[in-house]
């Protein structure tokens, strides 16, 4: 992800005082979102069904967690009785969120590259608020708790989990289903499986999730109906306006119907159900060519397992 290189955001992200010159205090927040192995999948069988990832099946994350930090800035600035200048970021500017979480005693970097909190599991994402004001800091987290664990690395479909606790981005499912903005290189399609927006594996496969992940996260980011398993064959349809009413103000929306309609190709000639051929046919032929390459590998993968 090239835009992680920029030299303006690489050094914003060294010094947090470049983003909020009187920034003495950083505040890192955790807000869970569902467990996918334990909120019930019984859905309709007869169609093949994709996956999305848990953080993406509620409201977008970017819309809710901005309020929330709002309410706790205005109780800070009540109890000291002054304004206080401050930023507030969740995924959305160059700031260190694991790194600043971990020296915040939130959890440590797991081998699978995501934050581990040893009660919680690392289904949570991250905010933080840049203060102009001291606070007590918290002990950092130091221990790290994977141990000889490698299975995360272990159950990667696309083997993108290095040795050194890095990840290769462009090898990462949640990458070519998001980020990413061009064609998913063939040679990774199989890999894809059912995913068509993000990939929970790595994490559900962590023994600290299988323990100690609770259910249900923050109601804010309760599941909504239809969009965890999706119906691939009818989502293959979607029109614009169709697709904007179902995402509306959810996390899906960033891959754009394009982009969502490439991966649910995928997922569809992964699937290997003829019944999707029709579909795939009559989809074959949307005007953008993006699209359209990806279905006629489906088309070829169903018939080459007839």
């Amino acid at each position: 992800m090239n835009y992680l290189g920029d030299d303006r955001a690489r050094a914003r992200r060294a010094d947090p005082k470049l983003i909020l010159p009187e920034c003495q205090s950083i505040i890192v927040l955790g807000l869970g979102y569902s467990n996918p192995e334990l909120v019930s999948t019984e859905v309709g069988q007869n169609q093949p069904r994709g996956r999305v990832a848990a953080y993406a099946w509620g409201m977008d994350y970017h819309l809710v967690m901005p309020s929330k930090l709002q309410v706790l800035v205005k109780f800070i600035e009540t109890q000291t009785g002054q304004s206080i200048p401050n930023r507030l970021y969740t995924d959305t500017g160059p700031v260190l969120e694991r790194d600043l979480a971990m020296r915040a005693g939130l959890g440590w970097i797991g081998k699978n590259t995501c934050l581990i909190n040893p009660k919680h599991g690392s289904y949570f994402l991250l905010a933080e608020i840049l203060l102009a004001y001291p606070l007590e800091p918290d002990a950092p987290f130091e221990t790290d708790h994977c141990g000889t664990c490698t299975r995360c690395m272990d159950a990667c479909p696309t083997n993108c989990i290095l040795p050194d606790r890095t990840l290769d981005a462009q090898s990462c499912i949640s990458f070519l289903t998001i980020e990413n903005k061009n064609d998913i290189p063939e040679s990774l399609r199989p890999a894809i499986g059912n995913w068509v927006f993000g990939c929970d594996i790595c994490q559900m496969i962590c023994p600290w999730n299988k323990r100690f992940a609770a259910k249900e996260g923050d109601s804010s980011l309760a599941p909504r109906s239809s969009v965890a398993f999706p119906d691939l064959i009818n989502e293959l349809t979607f029109t614009t306006q169709e697709f904007n009413k179902k995402f509306k103000d959810s996390p899906i929306k960033r891959a754009k119907r394009k982009g969502y309609l490439r991966n649910v190709a995928v997922a569809l000639g992964n699937a290997g159900d003829e019944k999707a051929l029709p579909a795939l046919e009559a989809s074959g032929q949307d005007a953008d060519s993006f699209v359209s390459d990806h279905v006629r590998w489906a088309q070829e993968r169903i018939q080459k397992q007839r």
